[in-house]
């Protein structure tokens, strides 16, 4: 058991039983947090596929990564493989149509997810913010990186740093399940069924993985159960890291509850954001997560995208799902749970490092900002389930 001798109230089969999905033992799991060498890897991994190759990402640049990516793609094509790529139709919206064809020609499926509809117009307010790589149904990646040069630190002209992003890149069992998760997707969206089958054996010393994956109304709320269960059994650490930041009443009484029990509970989040609007709304919470002891930071560095959670150092989740109404009420999501003490163990360096450039807030300093902050903050609050 990956969580022996830890005392924390987390535990595997009470974890399985809230989500209702069990663990995937069995999975090798490499942490991508660095942009330049998670494309890399990402990249070196995808030109190693022998048979099928599927795509599913909120947003597809053609841009010089996403060009990049697409030679890979068409190479693979031409060498057999079977590609297939679900893009979110109002991410990637401005990638042009010439892109997509370009890439049909090579022999890949394409589909847009969330596509816009006249009939329906309201609903394109639900997006497939997911990030999914499968590879022979043995090897996967999810995280927060989309496919685009902001997430990559490429520019043409000068050597320019990434937006910081968290991503798993795994291998064993887990892929095959990821890979039924994507041919749902992508038969939903019309694709043609995707015929094929593999074997993965666990491998050994491997570790257990939750896929925790929605695209429904129902499994939007199982995913906002466990993470609510999560911090309310939390007995030591909840280290939370999140781009956008709209936080539901219950998930602030949760966090303060949290505090309350002795937990130490510490929320980064970016100092600058590419989305103001979101950027502000979340702040106006600040004061009554402050009060309640909650310790909140601001990312200096560049742009904060991951969307990481690690509990009592034990139990973590990494994915494409941020604490706001969008992602938890709206969007299609995919992250993933593991459930061990080393994992858990680095997942907590890697947010130390990340505190050690970050700007405290504290409730003097807040109190201080300038007014018409202050303003902006309570009117984007005011329509925060519509950002």
């Amino acid at each position: 058991m990956h969580d022996r001798g830890i005392d924390s109230s987390l535990k595997r089969h009470i974890i399985q039983s809230v989500y209702g999905l069990p663990f995937i033992d069995g999975n090798q799991v490499i942490l991508l947090w660095k942009g330049r060498d998670s494309f890399r890897k990402i990249f070196d991994a995808l030109r190693t596929a022998q048979h099928l190759i599927c795509l599913e990402f909120y947003i597809f640049r053609n841009d010089e990564t996403g060009t990049e990516l697409a030679e890979i793609l068409k190479q693979k094509a031409a060498e057999g493989v079977k590609v297939y790529i679900l893009y979110d139709h109002f991410g990637s919206f401005g990638t042009p149509l010439r892109f997509w064809k370009d890439l049909r020609k090579s022999g890949i499926r394409i589909r847009a997810s969330r596509p816009f509809k006249w009939t329906a117009p309201l609903h394109y307010v639900y997006r497939d913010h997911k990030k999914l790589i499968i590879i022979d149904g043995e090897m996967a990646f999810t995280g927060g990186l989309n496919i685009a040069n902001e997430y990559r630190g490429y520019h043409r002209l000068w050597k320019k740093k990434s937006w910081r992003d968290t991503g798993l890149l795994l291998k064993g069992p887990i892929a095959m399940s990821l890979l039924n998760t994507f041919k749902k997707a992508w038969t939903v969206w019309k694709g043609e069924p995707i015929v094929f089958k593999t074997t993965v054996q666990p491998l050994p010393d491997g570790l257990p993985a939750l896929p925790i994956f929605a695209s429904s109304a129902q499994g939007r709320k199982d995913m906002r159960k466990l993470l609510h269960y999560s911090i309310n059994s939390s007995t030591r650490s909840i280290y939370l890291t999140t781009a956008y930041f709209t936080p539901s009443n219950v998930l602030i009484r949760a966090l303060a509850h949290a505090v309350q029990r002795g937990v130490s509970v510490k929320l980064l989040l970016p100092g600058t954001s590419d989305v103001k609007s979101a950027h502000y709304a979340g702040r106006a919470f600040f004061a009554r997560l402050l009060r309640s002891g909650v310790e909140i930071y601001n990312y200096q560095g560049e742009i904060l995208h991951a969307k990481t959670a690690v509990f009592d150092g034990l139990w973590s989740i990494i994915g494409s799902a941020n604490l706001d109404f969008q992602s938890l009420r709206r969007n299609d999501e995919g992250n993933v749970g593991i459930i061990d003490t080393s994992f858990g163990t680095k997942m907590e360096q890697i947010f130390h490092d990340d505190l050690n450039i970050s700007l405290r807030i504290t409730a003097d300093s807040w109190h201080k900002r300038p007014w018409y902050q202050k303003v902006l903050e309570q009117f984007f609050a005011l329509i925060r389930k519509r950002l």
